[in-house]
This record gives structure tokens, C-alpha cells and sequence, in this order.
């Protein structure tokens, strides 16, 4: 177990720290949920970096890191349905879409092969982190400051349209993802 690997698992546990703190839903727990999830988020992009840089790549890793992030995400997302921020039919199609892809993924890792992110699922992934993110200061500056209409608009107008363009990436890159790996689908 490698220092990337290590952090990826940090991921999860920090995952579950968040929701727990978005379902207490008061201002603190709200604003101490978003940095948790911005801690959580970095780790992303830090494990990979340090695997990268010191050569530490591993099977294990590719594997651990695209789940670690739909824990992250998926957990979150769940959270802010169950908040009554976002509707159930997007969580329901994010969480299709990863279920589906994350299937394939151990599929064919059970026939010894590995089968990485590619740049539109990277893409997909940090749109939900920024829609996240976004959504995180909507529902906090909304709380703090119920009768603003900049966090009014940004929680009912800005938010639902955050969501579409999340649905449309998750979605496209899905379908891509099963096309590139329409020999490996053919084999089930």
C-alpha cells in the first residue's frame, strides 16, 4: 500500500465525514462539510500527481481512485437530494452511469485487464466536483443570507442548470466509455 493508495482511502473516509455533516444541515456543519469536500477533492488530484511523479503507479490504484470519486460524489450528491437541493432523477442517472462504467471496469479486471479514465471521464469527474462546489456555496450563502437574491438566484435558478450540464457530461461520457470498450461489453 503505497502513499497514493493511502490517499485515495483517505478519500473514503472523508467522503463519509461530509455526508454526515451535510444531513446535520446547520450553517457550521454546512460550511465544515465543504471543507472536508474540498480536502477530499484534492486528495484526487494529489494522489495521482504523487503516483505519477514518483513512479508508484498501480493496478491497485487506477482501480481505488474512479471509485474513491463516486463515493466522493455519489455520497455528496445523495446528501443534497436527500437536502431537497437536487431532484432524485439526476442522482438516479449519475448513479446508473458510474454503476454502469464502474461494472465494465471489474469485468474486465477480472480477465487481467485494466482499463483507465480517459480525459472526457476526468472531464465528467471534475464538473461534478465544480458542481459540487457550487452547490456547496449556493446552500451556504442561502442559509446565511435567506432573503439575498444573488444566493436565491444561485440556489433556484444557477444550481438546476449546474446539474443539466453535469447530467449531459456524465451521460456523454458514458456512452463514450461504452463505445471504446464495446469488444470487452461483447464478451458478457
Amino acid at each position: 500500500m503505497n502513499i497514493a493508495n493511502r490517499l485515495t482511502l483517505l478519500r473514503v473516509f472523508l467522503s463519509f465525514l461530509c455526508v454526515g455533516l451535510i444531513l446535520k444541515n446547520t450553517l457550521v456543519s454546512l460550511i465544515l462539510a465543504f471543507l472536508l469536500f474540498i480536502l477530499a477533492s484534492s486528495t484526487d488530484f494529489l494522489d495521482g500527481y504523487i503516483a505519477r511523479k514518483k513512479k508508484i503507479v498501480s493496478d491497485l490504484g487506477k482501480l481505488l481512485d474512479p471509485i474513491a470519486d463516486k463515493i466522493l460524489t455519489i455520497g455528496v450528491f445523495c446528501a443534497f437530494l436527500q437536502l431537497q437541493v437536487i431532484n432524485a432523477w439526476i442522482v438516479i442517472l449519475i448513479m446508473v452511469r458510474e454503476f454502469t462504467i464502474t461494472g465494465i471496469r471489474l469485468f474486465a479486471l477480472n480477465k487481467g485487464i485494466v482499463l483507465e479514465a480517459r480525459r472526457i471521464g476526468k472531464h465528467k469527474t471534475f464538473s461534478q466536483l465544480l458542481g459540487i462546489f457550487l452547490i456547496f456555496f449556493a446552500l451556504i450563502g442561502h442559509k446565511k443570507f435567506p432573503t439575498s437574491h444573488l444566493f436565491a438566484f444561485l440556489y433556484y435558478l444557477f444550481v438546476p442548470l449546474v446539474m443539466w450540464y453535469i447530467v449531459i457530461v456524465t451521460l456523454l461520457s458514458g456512452i463514450y466509455y461504452l463505445w471504446l470498450n464495446r469488444n470487452i461489453i461483447k464478451t458478457f
